[in-house]
C-alpha cells in the first residue's frame, strides 16, 4: 500500500475506536471521550499493540505514518495551548488576590513537594531520569507534574457537573489560571540551557516588544481577522521559543497568554476549541501513546503511577485543606475543590511529552506519568458527584 492510504488506515482506527468504546461502553461518567482516547492512545503503542502484534504495528504505525501524524499533533496541541492561554482570567483572580494566591499557591506548592519527594526516591533506581537531566530538574519536573491541574479538562468536567457557572465554577476556575501560570513559568526554568542563555534572553527581549505591536494590531483588527493574526503570531511565537531552547509549546502558551478574551466572540473560542478537541487533538493522544515504554517492566511503570497518583492526590487534598482552614470556607468545599483541582489530563500530558522531548525524563517515567494522569482524571467525577449531591442536601435542609 501507498503510504497515503496506510495513513488513512491510521485515521480511521484512530477517529473510529476510541468513540465506540466510548459510545457502546457509556463510559462518559468515569471516562470522558478525551480520557478514552487517551488510554487507546497507549493500547496502539508499542508496549501493547506492537508487541502483541508487531507486524500489523509495524506496518501501521510506518516511521513515514508516524511523522505525518506527528505534524497534526504538534498544530493541534499548539492551538489547544494557545486558546487555554487566551481564556486565563487574571482580572478576577486579581480582585479576590488574597484568596487566589493563598489557594493556588497551597493548590500547587503541597502537591509539588509530595511528588518532588517521590522523585527523589526514585533517583536511587536507574532508568527513570533523562540522559540529558540533572537531579534537580527531574525532581522539579516530576514534581511539578504531580501539581498540574488541566484546566480545559477542568472546565469540560466542570461543564458536566453543571457547576461551570456557578460562584464555586468560577472560584476554581481562578486558582487553576495561577497554577496554569506558574506551571509554564517552572517549566520555563527547567528548559533554561546555559549554553543558549543569550538566545533565551534575546528571545525574551524581542517577544516583549513584538507583544506590544501585536496587542495594537489586534485592537485595529476586526474580529474576522483576529484569528489569522493570531494563528500566524502562533507560529511565529512557537518557531522563536524552540530556536531559543525553551520549546514551541511554551512558545505557544506565551502566544495565547498576552492576548485578551475580550478581542473575541466567546462562543466562536469554545467552538473552536470544542472542534480542535474532536477533528485533531485525537491524533496527539494517539501519538502520546506511541511513545509509551514498559521496558522496565509492567510491574515497576504501574507501582511508580501509583506511588506518583498518591502523592498528587493527597498533596493536593491537603493543600486545598489547609487553604480551607485560613480561608474559613464553609463544609465540603475543600473536598470538592480539591478534588476537581487534581483533574491531570491533557495540560499534564503536554507537559510531560516536554519533558521527555527534552530527555529530562525517560519514557518509562513519561509512561508512569500519564497513567497517574489518567488515574486522576477519571477520579474527578466519580468523587465529586456524591459529593455536590450531599452539599446541596445539607444547604436544602439548612435552608
Amino acid at each position: 500500500m501507498a503510504t497515503t492510504e496506510i495513513f488513512l488506515i491510521a485515521m480511521l482506527i484512530i477517529f473510529s475506536l476510541p468513540y465506540l468504546i466510548w459510545r457502546v461502553g457509556q463510559t462518559d461518567y468515569y471516562a470522558p471521550l478525551v480520557v478514552v482516547q487517551i488510554i487507546t492512545g497507549i493500547l496502539l503503542g508499542p508496549g501493547i499493540l506492537g508487541r502483541a502484534y508487531p507486524e500489523y504495528y509495524q506496518f501501521v504505525f510506518n516511521p513515514q505514518v508516524v511523522q505525518s501524524l506527528n505534524g497534526i499533533a504538534w498544530w493541534a496541541v499548539m492551538i489547544f495551548v494557545m486558546i487555554a492561554g487566551i481564556e486565563l482570567d487574571l482580572k478576577k483572580a486579581w480582585e479576590h488576590r488574597r484568596e487566589s494566591g493563598i489557594t493556588a499557591g497551597l493548590a500547587l506548592g503541597v502537591p509539588l513537594l509530595f511528588g518532588s519527594v517521590a522523585a527523589l526516591g526514585l533517583l536511587g533506581y536507574a532508568g527513570w531520569m533523562g540522559p540529558k537531566a540533572q537531579s534537580w530538574q527531574f525532581v522539579l519536573g516530576v514534581g511539578m507534574a504531580c501539581a498540574v491541574t488541566a484546566l480545559p479538562i477542568l472546565i469540560l468536567l466542570m461543564e458536566k457537573l453543571e457547576i461551570l457557572r456557578q460562584p464555586i465554577g468560577q472560584r476554581i476556575l481562578r486558582y487553576a489560571s495561577l497554577d496554569d501560570i506558574a506551571i509554564w513559568g517552572v517549566l520555563a526554568v527547567i528548559l533554561l540551557d546555559w549554553e543558549r542563555m543569550g538566545r533565551q534572553l534575546g528571545f525574551l527581549v524581542v517577544f516583549a516588544v513584538a507583544t506590544v505591536l501585536f496587542r495594537r494590531l489586534m485592537q485595529w483588527l476586526e474580529e474576522r481577522d483576529r484569528w489569522y493574526a493570531a494563528f500566524v503570531w502562533l507560529a511565529a511565537c512557537a518557531f522563536a521559543a524552540d530556536w531559543a531552547g525553551l520549546h514551541y509549546m511554551v512558545g505557544a502558551f506565551l502566544a495565547g497568554a498576552v492576548m485578551d478574551a475580550e478581542w473575541f466572540n466567546q462562543q466562536r473560542m469554545d467552538f473552536l476549541r470544542a472542534n480542535v478537541l474532536m477533528a485533531v487533538m485525537p491524533v496527539f493522544f494517539l501519538s502520546t501513546g506511541l511513545r509509551t515504554n514498559w521496558a522496565m517492566g509492567g510491574t515497576a511503570v504501574f507501582v511508580v503511577a501509583a506511588v506518583m497518583l498518591f502523592a498528587s492526590v493527597s498533596g493536593k487534598l491537603a493543600g486545598i485543606h489547609i487553604a480551607g482552614k485560613i480561608l474559613k470556607w464553609g463544609p465540603g468545599e475543600a473536598s470538592i475543590i480539591g478534588w476537581l483541582l487534581q483533574t491531570k489530563a491533557l495540560i499534564m500530558i503536554i507537559f510531560v511529552n516536554i519533558l521527555l522531548d527534552k530527555q529530562i525524563i525517560t519514557s518509562e517515567t513519561f509512561t508512569a506519568l500519564l497513567l497517574m494522569a489518567i488515574g486522576s482524571t477519571m477520579l474527578t467525577v466519580p468523587v465529586v458527584y456524591p459529593k455536590l449531591q450531599r452539599v446541596a442536601q445539607l444547604i436544602f435542609k439548612t435552608s
